[in-house]
């Protein structure tokens, strides 16, 4: 999973971090260590020069526009956020807003790009690292409308028993390019602050098992949405276990570009970890301080890793780039959706990249568009045959599989005549995956 979520403690403790946060884009652009977090209260927001390094925080979500909020990011009206007040007016606008120690400020909703697209971003030329993080960012965005719409709820009420529908949720990101080994890992910091407007326009603390409960659907957007986006911009993309791959950057090197990675499996099976939580411990036993370069020192340091892996920079593309007319707005003109994918609770359609495209012999156009419809037909056989085991297997019960456009149907036949019990296999359906 490329998207994970955490809360962030109260306001002071949320301050520190993203100060940290901030602090390290700042210091990635000057390409070195810049001031202590906390000496300056706006250090990393003056008219500072972020020309080699990521751009500073930026608002985001319908409260942002509701309380008519201007980027980029400044620290006073976000620590007013984090403690429950209107970030311009100073405006009490939460029950327990104001006392730092007891309202909890939010949650940190990453999203983490696969490592195929950080290596295709740190070894590409300028232009095709802005097009690959406006990407980034517009898949963010698609994903931070879906949660807006469909997992954000305030509560009202003694002891917040209430539960009700938000009219948007404020959010700060910042986006990141490195991991704490200073390999090439592209990240978006989400920050959901702990307060949204109801439809009546008072506002209340969030509900945050909706959040949680939303991560792996807000994952799947994101992807699909990210993955979109690289293949309209010329890249072609292949399906991998996290996510997706692109098919010009072998395994091999995309394994040498994970160092973090790489310790953490080591300490889980030094360790014989297996759950979870377990190796959320070995991450932690093998983090490292992190070390802050300039973007320019580091994209240097990435080239010359390649080479010396003997890996050919010059081209990843495999396919011509749609033109300008057809490209995607940015993030800032349309930042709910993808071309072709609407973001919605239940109902996604889309063209996607897993959908080979036919010639108009009805043939898949390429061997590995057979592949993936292969692969696609026999999850759905497997699907197909599991439902059938869980009927019961009556007596003079048959199975009967059909085949259409790729989707297979069951049919559960009697022996004779009479009338046939259809149920649609909807089991690897990706609007079920939230349920």
């Amino acid at each position: 999973m490329t998207a994970s979520i955490s809360a962030r403690g109260n306001a002071d403790a949320a301050l520190s971090y993203y100060s940290h946060l901030a602090q390290d884009n700042l210091e990635t652009s000057r390409g070195q260590k810049g001031q202590a977090p906390g000496r300056d209260s706006d250090y990393y927001l003056k008219s500072q020069d972020f020309k080699d390094g990521p751009e500073p925080g930026r608002w985001a979500g319908k409260a942002a526009d509701r309380l008519r909020l201007k980027d980029p990011i400044h620290e006073a009206p976000f620590k007013a956020a984090l403690t429950g007040y209107d970030p311009l007016t100073q405006e009490q606008l939460v029950k327990k807003g104001g006392n730092s120690k007891v309202h909890s400020s939010g949650w940190d909703m990453t999203f983490s790009a696969p490592k195929a697209v950080s290596v295709v971003w740190a070894l590409s030329p300028e232009k095709e690292r802005q097009e690959i993080q406006a990407a980034q960012q517009k898949a963010v965005a698609a994903a931070s409308s879906w949660l807006e719409d469909h997992a954000a709820f305030a509560r009202r009420g003694k002891a917040g028993k209430i539960k009700e529908a938000t009219a948007g949720l404020l959010m700060a990101q910042f986006d990141h390019e490195t991991s704490r080994d200073l390999d090439p890992q592209l990240h978006t910091h989400s920050f959901i602050f702990n307060m949204a407007p109801r439809k009546d326009g008072t506002w209340g603390a969030i509900v945050s098992r909706d959040l949680y409960r939303a991560q792996k659907q807000a994952d799947h957007i994101y992807l699909r949405c990210l993955r979109q986006e690289m293949d309209s911009l010329g890249y072609d993309t292949r399906d991998a276990e996290n996510g997706f791959g692109i098919k010009t950057v072998p395994l091999h090197v995309e394994k040498a570009f994970s160092k973090r990675q790489q310790a953490i499996n080591e300490e889980v099976e030094k360790k014989g970890y297996s759950s979870a939580r377990l190796r959320e411990i070995a991450a932690l036993q093998t983090r490292r301080k992190k070390v802050v370069r300039g973007r320019n020192h580091l994209l240097k340091q990435w080239r010359k890793e390649a080479r010396d892996m003997g890996f050919d920079v010059k081209q990843f593309k495999t396919t011509e780039r749609l033109n300008d007319s057809e490209l995607i707005p940015s993030p800032e003109k349309n930042p709910s959706t993808c071309s072709g994918l609407q973001v919605t609770g239940k109902h996604r359609n889309r063209s996607s990249p897993d959908s080979p495209k036919k010639q108009k012999n009805g043939s898949p156009s390429s061997d590995a568009a057979r592949e993936k419809e292969a692969i696609k037909v026999g999850r759905q056989l497997g699907l197909a045959l599991l439902a059938f085991k869980h009927s019961g297997n009556q007596p003079g019960l048959r199975l009967a599989l059909t085949s259409k456009t790729g989707h297979l149907s069951l049919k559960y036949e009697e022996d004779g005549p009479g009338p046939i019990k259809r149920r649609k296999d909807r089991e690897n359906d990706p609007e079920n995956e939230a349920e």
